[in-house]
């Protein structure tokens, strides 16, 4: 059983950073029925690409991954414009946590030992989370430029995509839609593959939870 979730004006966004399937998985879906929306990125320059597009609230990323490694990737991450008081957790092995001074030092505010606990994962979440939008409200209050709320995003979907997750943001099935729009129910889970991979979610929610900002004029 998940956390209980705060009421938030918005579904917060994360950064999910790591390349193994099932572990994304997993957690995409914890984070799911806790509220926020997941963004996913399997390497460290896919996650640089995603910062192109939004502002995440928070960044979940795994320490030891191929190529550039979760370190690297903390210091570029937090290069980046707006992503100075964004919390970055990481994920280690335990092998590996002797080397979490590094990651502190490279911008990281937590880590969590793998395998990942859900529960843990949430509440730790909510708690940095919290610490940021105190934060956020304290420079705002000093008249000091805060991290910017998640950015409407530049809608990388084609009209037909936006028609497929506008019927099933209505809570429509793929069967429903097909027969809205016209196509076989193999066509929609097509275009369904292709919207989950132009916005770097694992979920029909996550997918979903992004619908209001992509349709926003």
């Amino acid at each position: 059983m998940t956390a209980p979730t705060p009421s938030r004006p918005e579904r917060e966004v994360i950064l999910l950073i790591d390349d193994a399937p099932d572990t994304v998985r997993m957690i995409a879906e914890a984070l799911d029925e806790a509220g926020y929306t997941v963004l996913v990125a399997t390497d460290g320059a896919t996650a640089l690409k995603r910062l192109e597009r939004i502002t995440p609230d928070a960044v979940l990323l795994d320490a030891c991954m191929p190529g550039m490694d979760g370190f690297e990737t903390c210091r570029r991450l937090k290069q980046a414009a707006g992503m100075a008081t964004v919390p970055v957790i990481f994920m280690t092995g335990l092998a590996e946590t002797e080397r979490l001074v590094e990651g502190l030092s490279a911008g990281g505010v937590d880590y969590l030992v793998k395998p990942v606990v859900p529960d843990e994962l949430v509440a730790r979440l909510q708690a940095h989370l919290r610490v940021s939008r105190q934060m956020n409200a304290a420079m705002q209050g000093r008249g000091e430029t805060p991290v910017p709320a998640a950015p409407a995003l530049p809608n990388p979907l084609t009209q037909r995509e936006m028609d497929v997750l506008g019927w099933v943001a209505r809570g429509k099935t793929n069967r429903d839609v097909a027969e809205i729009l016209g196509m076989s129910p193999r066509t929609v889970n097509k275009h369904l593959e292709h919207i989950y991979e132009k916005l770097g979610v694992e979920t029909r929610t996550a997918a979903v939870a992004q619908f209001a900002r992509l349709a926003r004029p």
